[in-house]
């Protein structure tokens, strides 16, 4: 990613020089109709400010991880799941996720679910649910009506 000083915004949410990304390899875990977008990268901060859009009912991978993140909701509708509850979201919102919290994202029947997200650039591998973990998480109704394995 070059250190340009200025992006450009662009129609349907897409920035000048930014390339849209897959969300993750195909079959490397569950998620659908969901790309990335690397908007900033620095080694000084240490971050990385990256752009998640979820189709109408798609979701992000349900997983957890060390690292934390900070998600403000840009665009569109939905819920999320965070730490063992689950929450409406929309334009501006702010989502902390905490450390090894179970979390995922959907987008609306209806329409999509445009994110900003902020990780470290040095971060670890997300762990997905083994069954055990799916079986505990499931004990919370609300839980397992919106969880996407």
């Amino acid at each position: 990613m070059s250190h340009q000083v200025f992006r450009k915004a662009r129609p349907a949410r897409r920035w000048e020089q930014v390339e849209v990304l897959d969300y993750k390899p195909e079959g490397s875990a569950p998620f659908r109709d969901i790309s990335r977008q690397l908007l900033f990268r620095t080694e000084a901060l240490g971050c990385e400010l990256r752009y998640f859009e979820i189709g109408p009912g798609g979701h992000s991978t349900l997983e957890r991880h060390q690292h934390e993140h900070a998600v403000m909701i840009l665009s569109g509708g939905g819920a999320c799941l965070v730490d063992g509850e689950v929450r409406a979201v929309g334009v501006h919102d702010l989502i902390h996720i905490p450390a090894m919290s179970w979390h995922q994202f959907r987008a609306s029947e209806g329409g999509h679910l445009g994110f900003l997200c902020m990780v470290n650039v040095e971060r670890d591998r997300p762990q997905l649910p083994g069954a055990a973990d799916l079986a505990e998480l499931r004990r919370d109704p609300k839980v397992a009506a919106f969880i996407r394995p």
